[in-house]
């Protein structure tokens, strides 16, 4: 139960944990179709029953495989995979490619855009630029705000059940197989781009704007062929609130020296959540979330329905389509708002440049 001082009672198992399902879902057409489409968004999708109208990839031989696991047909063609009628997309694809597809798609299209918008903060304004002008409304697969544990965390901070949120830490010590994704070698900014952008992204959407940020990304000598893939980054929320978003994708060690958790702490109460996805990822394991609401019951454990992978991904294009049919008000993950962790992200490469300050040198004693 969850004494609230301004509302009745509720209790842990009312939380929110799922996005509401469209009254009239549109079919969707895959656009792009790598393994984050086949191993999540597919079967996100099957799951809540929407249909897929079809799927296209410069890859043909990837594409014909994926229709055949999602029974589904192929397009030869970007230009024919476009022309399905009321389709909504899912543009799954590098983001050196966003620009060129969201140019083709027709005038007033509704489309989900995978993370990250761009390479850098330049192109995502140029991308949002492209939305206006095209008319197209653009959802950005920031899909971790969506996941159970998330939806059910920010229903307890709306009731204002942990208090003003004091304290917000992000700490992930796994092994990523990064040889699942040989693309990542060829750029330039690699982890707060590709994979610390979810978290940057979660704690805006938790805590909203930081003034700023102190950021480092690095190398492991086992990693040398990326730009980086262990990172720290301190965001700046005033004189009173921590928030951290650590990484470090070469923990090797393994069992209990693995850490992929969210610490938040409020006046009044705290939670911890685990993304299961990054334990032995890909399989992974299930999401947990635990909170501390009352001192006399200390911590509990909220029972959740499914975890990042594969239930996150329900979120986004449920909330796109119902916000193309006005059945939201909102467009959580916007283009727009997606522009804003990609300025976060900007500013922590900005910080990394700026470098560290000089330390005081002392002569040892005679």
């Amino acid at each position: 139960m969850i004494p609230m001082s301004d509302g009745p009672v509720i209790t842990l198992a009312e939380l929110r944990q799922q996005w509401k399902r469209p009254r009239s879902p549109r079919e969707i057409v895959c656009i792009g179709t790598g393994g984050i489409v086949r191993g999540a968004h597919l079967p996100a999708y099957r799951a809540i029953g929407f249909e897929i109208a079809g799927v296209f990839d410069i890859d043909a031989a990837n594409a014909a495989e994926v229709a055949s696991v999602a029974k589904t047909r192929v397009f030869a063609t970007l230009d024919e995979a476009i022309a399905t009628p009321r389709a909504v997309f899912d543009i799954a694809v590098p983001p050196e490619a966003i620009a060129s597809i969201l140019s083709a798609l027709p005038v007033g299209s509704a489309a989900l855009v995978q993370k990250p918008f761009g390479r850098d903060l330049a192109e995502a304004s140029r991308l949002l630029a492209l939305c206006h002008a095209r008319n197209l409304t653009i959802a950005v697969n920031f899909q971790l705000r969506f996941s159970p544990a998330m939806l059910a965390l920010s229903d307890l901070l709306t009731r204002g059940a942990l208090g003003r949120i004091v304290d917000c830490e992000t700490s992930v010590h796994c092994t990523m197989p990064w040889e699942l994704w040989p693309f990542l070698a060829k750029y330039e900014r690699m982890e707060f781009l590709m994979h610390s952008i979810h978290y940057l992204d979660l704690t805006r959407a938790l805590l909203g704007e930081p003034k700023g940020v102190w950021a480092q990304t690095v190398q492991h000598p086992s990693a040398m062929h990326l730009a980086s893939s262990k990172s720290a980054a301190i965001l700046d929320y005033g004189s009173d609130v921590r928030a951290l978003v650590m990484t470090n994708h070469h923990h090797s060690f393994g069992g209990d020296g693995q850490r992929s958790e969210l610490r938040l702490e409020g006046t009044q109460g705290a939670a911890i959540a685990t993304f299961g996805a990054n334990l032995a990822y890909p399989e992974g394991e299930a999401d947990t979330l635990r909170v501390h609401l009352d001192a006399a019951r200390g911590w509990e454990s909220i029972a959740l329905r499914g975890s990042w992978f594969i239930e996150a991904f329900e979120g986004p294009m449920c909330n796109l389509q119902r916000f193309v049919a006005g059945e939201d008000e909102t467009l959580v993950s916007s283009a727009l708002d997606a522009c804003k962790t990609m300025a976060l992200v900007e500013a922590c490469y900005a910080s990394q440049r700026a470098g560290s300050t000089p330390i005081a040198s002392f002569a040892s004693d005679a």
